[in-house]
């Protein structure tokens, strides 16, 4: 089975948001709540599209995984359609960086502290 996995490496808690483009265009959803040193599937299935966006909020010491490729996201709970006009249409311009997954059918992504190698940190 082909997924795609968040693992938080870090001592705090983590909320990520994620962006990505399917058949019927861009998509983000939010926010899985991921526990310090654990690993949840956030989509099951197939990768949708060779890039992922990633937006992450380190909870219990502040900070952020961001980047520049702007999506819109929400305070609670969300699941939005198009990035385009955020604020005109009640969310966020969140700020995400990209994953090049290549040609994969699962992946997984590491949210790292500060510092440790081989994985994305804030």
């Amino acid at each position: 089975m082909a997924d795609l996995t968040f693992c938080n490496t870090t001592h705090s808690r983590v909320g990520v948001a994620i962006g990505y483009q399917d058949e019927s265009g861009w998509s983000t959803e939010g926010w899985w709540n991921i526990a310090s040193q654990a690993c949840e599937t956030l989509l099951k299935g197939a990768v949708p599209s060779r890039f992922i966006y990633v937006h992450a909020v380190d909870y219990d010491r502040g900070g952020e995984w961001a980047g520049t490729n702007f999506m819109c996201t929400a305070d609670r709970s969300f699941s939005i359609r198009g990035v385009q006009d955020c604020p005109k249409r009640g969310y966020k311009r969140t700020g995400f960086f990209e994953v090049d997954t290549g040609e994969a059918q699962e992946w997984t992504v590491r949210l790292a502290d500060p510092g440790e190698k081989g994985a994305n940190g804030p």
